[in-house]
């Protein structure tokens, strides 16, 4: 059971939850940059100067298995009492990853692609996000990248011991990286929605995480104040909470090798897709319909997302997204970022089919093309 500490001042937590573990060694997983420039040193400095901590930031914006495994062997020799992750979803997810493989076998490669199955365990994961984007804190699963392919480490015990949602770590992130984060939440809050995975738990979830999203995303990349850096912490947070039961559908299928072959970040690659899907789910019929509810249930699911964006209709629905992108800024074509028809067949290749298959209107390799091709 996840202990979740959410707010101003949330991060002052970390001292208390060390002395109720009787943590002494703490591995502390964070980005070159960030732990310094969110003013998280700072912060966690009384409740790191008396323990014995190290420092692990060699990765990359999408943690790839080497860096995994480096991480994984300088836990093991460090044998911590705890892990510490603070920054944004490649921390989080490394910090994850590492705990768990650091007490299996050394086959990595092969739990990564799900061809060994994981044994609970590890030590125990403090999450602290640094912007307001995936949620990682809030889910049990992790990306990992083998060359250029994404998959996901994935076990239940790989949800993090403790929460920490504090949203003045949010007050000096980039109005970019506000933005591409921003479009991470609220489109994982979409999709997670309609997935035909989704329950009536995390569709409350993904319900609040619309609505936070949508009123406070432009916002906070032109205009932050505390009350939109709190709101659009809780929309990542429930959307993180919501992926966690129901996890993701086309738009992230789509992006992953958006992201791997431009570098163009992950959530900009998934707002991409999302205004296509969402007219390409909007034509879904009986024929084609993936949710074991039924036609007349997704279609009702698709009206209330509608609603929930404002929108009065499914074409609005896609403008609305269109609309945000433009409002803050995130480029809307493929080719702006050096892509051409001819690069769509090496798209193709490494869409994730898991995620797809999520999907509630049955999505073929000709549909995923046309829409791929639709962004150019």
């Amino acid at each position: 059971m996840q202990k979740e500490y959410i707010g101003v001042g949330t991060l002052d937590s970390i001292s208390a939850v060390f002395d109720e573990r009787g943590v002494q060694k703490v591995f502390l997983v964070t980005g070159k940059n960030v732990y310094g420039s969110s003013g998280a040193s700072d912060l966690l400095k009384n409740a790191l100067q008396s323990r014995d901590f190290f420092c692990f930031s060699d990765f990359t914006s999408n943690p790839k298995l080497e860096e995994v495994t480096a991480a994984v062997t300088a836990l093991r020799a460090f044998a911590p009492d705890i892990v510490l992750a603070v920054g944004g979803g490649s921390a989080l997810d490394v910090a994850k990853s590492a705990a768990i493989l650091s007490i299996q076998d050394d086959s990595f490669e092969a739990y990564v692609k799900g061809e060994k199955k994981l044994s609970a365990g590890g030590p125990p994961v403090v999450a602290v996000p640094t912007t307001a984007g995936t949620g990682s804190e809030a889910t049990h699963f992790a990306v990992v990248y083998i060359g250029s392919k994404k998959y996901s480490l994935t076990h239940p015990s790989m949800l993090p011991a403790y929460a920490i949602v504090d949203p003045v770590l949010l007050e000096n992130v980039s109005p970019a990286l506000a933005a591409t984060t921003g479009m991470d939440a609220l489109s994982q809050a979409i999709e997670s929605y309609w997935s035909i995975l989704s329950t009536d738990e995390s569709k409350a979830y993904a319900k609040q995480a619309i609505l936070l999203a949508k009123d406070n995303l432009v916002a906070i990349v032109h205009d932050r104040t505390d009350k939109n850096c709190l709101a659009m912490a809780l929309a990542a947070h429930f959307s993180g909470k919501a992926i966690n039961i129901s996890k993701t559908t086309a738009p992230h299928a789509l992006s992953y090798p958006i992201t791997t072959h431009t570098g163009v970040p992950h959530g900009h690659t998934v707002a991409l897709t999302l205004p296509s899907v969402i007219r390409f789910n909007a034509q879904v019929g009986e024929s084609d319909v993936t949710d074991n509810r039924g036609f007349a249930y997704v279609r009702s699911t698709l009206d209330d997302i509608n609603r929930l964006l404002g929108a009065e209709n499914d074409e609005g629905a896609a403008r609305t997204i269109e609309m945000l992108m433009d409002q803050i800024g995130l480029a809307r074509r493929l080719s702006l970022f050096g892509m051409c028809a001819s690069d769509i067949p090496l798209l193709m290749k490494e869409i994730s089919h898991e995620r797809l298959a999520n999907n509630p209107r049955r999505m073929t390799e000709a549909d995923a093309e046309r829409i791929l091709t639709g962004i150019l």
